[in-house]
């Protein structure tokens, strides 16, 4: 290596040419090798995960791809993690095969080990049992409590049949749909006087 002034009289040591091309060469070599993994995962990276009858984007990361399955929360997702000790914020695609099975079963079986404030459907109405539903099973069961609600015309299976809001918020100004009408000018009256 030279050792050369700058201006600012500081020594700055620069390469012989000599070192240069095998530099390159090194360089090259790693970037091939890079490429090779890069490709291997690709290989071996799904794109789309099946979890609990849902299909999952495999470039989210664990906590934030089994939140899409309906029924399935922040919380729901974080003691599935802890439970199989995977990282949260590793891709589900890169999971394994295996490692994407015990998920699943880990969040079929979260009723088994949650506490019964923390699922879904506590006391049900047909069984009385306490359920944590997922995916389909929760829309079905909602549309036949909704269901249920209308046919014993129940103040709420009113306001569900009506398509007004249930839970007793104001309705003057907010949730008002149809078209607007805008506001009419009336036109004023000639005087009777001359």
């Amino acid at each position: 290596m030279e050792i050369s002034r700058a201006i600012g009289g500081s020594i700055l040591a620069q390469p012989d040419k000599q070192e240069t091309p095998e530099k390159n060469k090194k360089q090259k070599t790693d970037a091939g090798e890079q490429k090779a993994t890069q490709s291997e995962k690709d290989e071996s990276f799904r794109y789309i995960v099946r979890i609990a009858n849902t299909d999952i984007d495999g470039n989210k990361n664990m906590m934030m791809g089994i939140q899409s399955i309906k029924g399935v929360g922040p919380r729901v997702a974080a003691i599935v993690a802890r439970r199989t000790n995977i990282d949260p914020h590793v891709k589900i695609g890169e999971l394994s095969e295996d490692q994407t099975e015990a998920i699943a079963q880990v969040v079929l079986d979260y009723p088994d080990y949650a506490p019964m404030w923390a699922i879904n459907r506590q006391n049900d109405y047909e069984t009385g049992e306490d359920l944590h539903l997922f995916g389909v099973d929760l829309d079905i069961v909602m549309n036949d409590d909704v269901n249920r609600l209308k046919m014993i015309r129940s103040y709420r299976g009113i306001r569900h049949e009506k398509g007004r809001k249930v839970r007793g918020q104001r309705t003057r100004s907010n949730g008002r749909t149809g078209l607007t009408m805008g506001v009419s000018r009336t036109r004023a009256q000639p005087s009777g006087k001359k």
